[in-house]
């Protein structure tokens, strides 16, 4: 049995989810090991950023206790737990 992708995090869920954590980017880029950069372009909808990447960025939030909720495979809010 395949299971089905994983929902992506949208550029606010990130944004949100640092806010959360009160971490900056740098922050965030530390933790995951992405470049600052590339967590800036992504959140503000300058660029995509890969699959990988964004698992990463969710793996790494998640970690810290954020959850992510989507419906029908759309973002749609963020908690914490």
């Amino acid at each position: 049995m395949v299971n089905a992708p994983r929902p992506t995090v949208s550029p606010a869920q990130v944004r949100a989810a640092r806010a959360w954590l009160d971490w900056s980017q740098d922050e965030l880029s530390a933790r995951s090991g992405i470049s600052k950069r590339t967590i800036a372009r992504y959140e503000s909808g300058t660029t995509l950023a890969h699959p990988e990447t964004l698992d990463l960025i969710q793996n790494v939030l998640e970690g810290e206790g954020i959850v992510f909720q989507f419906v029908g495979g759309i973002a749609k809010g963020i908690g914490t737990r």
